[in-house]
């Protein structure tokens, strides 16, 4: 709180710019910049003559915590669905939910709670077929050819 009172001292009796501010405190410039911009949003006049809790208190303001059992579930089932589609990563389907939910869950429960979903999955195949009926075919995505050095022959592996 000190180095914040310092901050605002310097901006509004000396009139520092940001930089020089973050400067001769030895703090980021991005940290200052977000200590004088919660004390424009918060209101507050300067010289302040708040105590330092109730300064913390108008420029850092707790969010009200939700219980987990309030909390939005994500559809796991569409989550692994998703998973399979190119380019699509466990990060980008979180940040999905939190803008879907911006009470919901952190990446980390998020990541873990996935895996143990995943893990109860049955990841066998049945397939019934009359011999005869069907065919199968085993495809193995994008081929490389291959030169042979002594037949001068292409042939795809």
């Amino acid at each position: 709180m000190r180095k914040i009172r310092e901050v605002l001292r310097l901006k509004f009796d000396c009139g520092l710019s940001v930089r020089k501010i973050s400067r001769s405190l030895g703090i980021g410039h991005s940290s200052a910049g977000d200590y004088l911009c919660r004390f424009a949003a918060s209101g507050l006049a300067w010289p302040c003559s708040l105590s330092d809790s109730e300064l913390e208190q108008q420029l850092f303001p707790l969010a009200p915590a939700v219980p987990s059992e309030q909390r939005p579930l994500p559809d796991w089932s569409w989550v692994h669905a998703e998973l399979r589609r190119p380019g699509v990563t466990l990060a980008l389907l979180w940040q999905e939910y939190r803008l879907s939910q911006p009470q919901g869950f952190q990446y980390s429960w998020f990541c873990e709670h996935y895996r143990a979903w995943q893990g109860k999955l049955d990841v066998v195949m049945r397939q019934e077929h009359r011999v005869g009926e069907k065919l199968f075919v085993d495809y193995a995505g994008q081929t490389v050819p291959v030169m042979g050095t002594t037949t001068r022959c292409r042939t795809n592996w």
